[in-house]
C-alpha cells in the first residue's frame, strides 16, 4: 500500500510539473529570440538594451539555464548597490524567486547574501560599491546588472580576478547604455558578443501609461537615444561637458575643504509630472581647486526638497545654501526658512544667460580644476548631453550655482533669514 501510494503522489507531481511547466518555459514559449544566449564562443554575453525591455529577466534565465544543465554551481550576482541585487536581482518581479518554477526554487538567506538550489548550485549577491568583497571569492559564472550604473570599475576587476572556476567561465552583463570606458572597453573585446534591444520591443509587457509618458518626453531626444534605444552615444559635440572632462580627474575622496556649499534648483511645481529639484553638494580645497561631493537631488514637495537640502547643509557641515533668486527665489527663501531658520541662504541673481553662467564652469572642467568624488550618473548625464539652448536642467543648474559660488563669482554677500 505504501508504495503504491507513493506512486500515485509522483504520478501527482508529475501532472502538477507538466500542467505548469508551460508557465516556465522561458526558451519555447516566452522569450523573444533576443533574449536568449547567443550561440558560438564567447565568454560574456552584453545585453545592451532600453529601459523595460526585459534585460534583467534574460540574465536571471540565463542563471537558471547554467544551474539547471549544472553548468555553474559558483554564481556572481553583482548590482550597483546591495539593495538592487536584493531589490531587483533576487526579489523583483522579474528576479530569480519570482521567476523559478516550483520544483526548482533556490532558498534565499537574506543574511548571507546567498541563493542555493536543490542542486548545491549557490549564487551570491554583491554590491558594486564594494569591491574588496570580491576579492577572495571564486565563481564560474557572473551575472551584472546595470554595469553602466556601477560607481567603481575596480569591482569588474576583482570579479574578473575570481572568475576562474569551471574550464570555460561565462558573464553576462545586462545594462541601459552609457558611454562610460569599462563598458566600451567590454564591447570591443574579441570574446562579447553583444544583443541589442529597445524599451518598445516589450511594448506588450508595459504599462500604457509608461510608454506614453516617456515616449512623449524622451523620444527623439539624445537621452531617448540612450535610454530607449539604447545606443552608445559618444560626447555630444554641442554639449559645454564631456566625459573625459570628469572621468580623467574623478578622485575617490576629497582632501580638507576650505568652504562647502549646498546649490538647491527648485522645480516649479509638485505632481507627479514635476521636474526633480536638483540638490547637489561641492566644495573648494586651500589650493583652490573645487570637487562635487553629492548629488542630493529629489522628486519632492516643497517641504521635502527643502527637508533634503537643509539635510544636506548639515550632513557636509556646509556654509550656505545657495539658489536662484531671479524666478521664485522669494518662495525658495521661504520654504527653506519655514523649515530651520537658522540656515545661511545666499541668492544668485543670474542676470547672464544659463548658458552664459555656464560656460565658465565648463571652462573649469575643462583646465581640471574640478573633481567629481565618486561618480554621479544622473548629474553627469545632464552634464554630457546638455546642448546649450536647449532648457538647462535641475541637476547641471545646481552644480553650475554651487561651483559659481565657489570659484567663479567673487566676494559673495551672505543673506540671513
Amino acid at each position: 500500500m505504501k508504495i503504491r501510494a507513493a506512486a500515485e503522489l509522483e504520478l501527482r507531481r508529475r501532472a502538477e510539473r507538466e500542467s505548469l511547466e508551460p508557465r516556465y518555459d522561458w526558451a519555447g514559449r516566452i522569450a523573444r529570440p533576443n533574449q536568449l544566449p547567443p550561440s558560438g564562443d564567447w565568454s560574456t554575453w552584453l545585453v545592451l538594451a532600453g529601459r523595460g525591455f526585459g534585460k534583467t529577466r534574460c540574465g536571471v534565465e540565463w542563471v537558471r539555464m547554467l544551474v539547471e544543465s549544472g553548468r555553474a554551481k559558483r554564481i556572481a550576482l553583482v548590482a550597483p548597490t546591495a539593495a538592487d541585487a536584493r531589490d531587483v536581482m533576487v526579489e523583483g518581479e522579474s528576479g530569480i524567486l519570482a521567476t523559478a518554477p516550483p520544483w526548482n526554487r533556490p532558498v534565499y538567506e537574506p543574511s548571507k547574501r546567498r541563493l542555493t538550489w536543490p542542486n548545491g548550485a549557490m549564487a551570491t549577491t554583491y554590491s558594486a560599491e564594494e569591491p574588496d568583497r570580491l576579492r577572495g571569492p571564486q565563481h564560474d559564472a557572473a551575472l551584472l546588472d546595470e554595469l553602466a550604473a556601477w560607481t567603481d570599475s575596480e569591482t569588474y576587476d576583482m570579479l574578473m580576478f575570481g572568475l576562474r572556476l569551471g574550464s570555460d567561465p561565462l558573464t553576462c552583463i545586462t545594462t541601459t547604455p552609457r558611454p562610460t570606458a569599462l563598458l566600451k572597453s567590454i564591447i570591443k573585446a574579441p570574446t562579447t558578443v553583444v544583443t541589442r534591444g529597445s524599451t518598445f520591443e516589450n511594448r506588450a509587457n508595459l504599462a500604457p501609461q509608461f510608454l506614453d509618458k516617456i515616449v512623449s518626453k524622451y523620444q527623439g531626444t539624445r537621452l531617448g537615444r540612450q535610454e530607449l534605444e539604447a545606443e552608445v552615444l559618444e560626447d555630444n559635440p554641442n554639449a559645454l561637458w564631456h566625459l573625459s572632462m570628469i572621468d580623467d580627474y574623478r578622485v575617490d575622496e576629497a582632501p580638507p575643504l576650505k568652504r562647502i556649499v549646498v546649490a538647491i534648483d527648485p522645480a516649479t511645481t509638485a505632481n507627479e509630472d514635476s521636474d526633480e529639484t536638483g540638490i547637489v553638494v561641492a566644495g573648494i580645497d586651500h589650493a583652490g581647486r573645487g570637487y562635487v561631493l553629492a548629488d542630493r537631488s529629489v522628486k519632492a514637495s516643497p517641504k521635502g526638497w527643502a527637508e533634503a537640502a537643509v539635510s544636506a547643509y548639515r550632513a557636509f557641515s556646509a556654509d550656505r545654501i545657495v539658489y536662484e533668486s531671479n524666478q521664485g527665489g522669494d518662495m525658495v527663501a521661504h520654504t527653506l526658512q519655514t523649515y530651520d531658520r537658522g540656515v545661511p541662504l545666499k541668492g544668485v541673481h543670474a542676470s547672464r544667460g544659463k548658458q552664459t553662467r555656464a560656460e565658465p564652469v565648463a571652462s573649469l572642467y575643462e583646465q581640471g580644476k574640478v573633481s567629481h568624488v565618486g561618480a554621479f550618473p544622473k548629474l553627469e548625464d545632464q552634464l554630457i548631453n546638455w546642448s546649450p539652448g536647449e532648457k538647462s536642467p535641475d541637476r547641471l543648474d545646481a552644480t553650475v550655482y554651487a561651483l559659481t559660488e565657489l570659484m567663479v563669482d567673487a566676494k559673495p554677500k551672505l543673506t540671513f533669514y
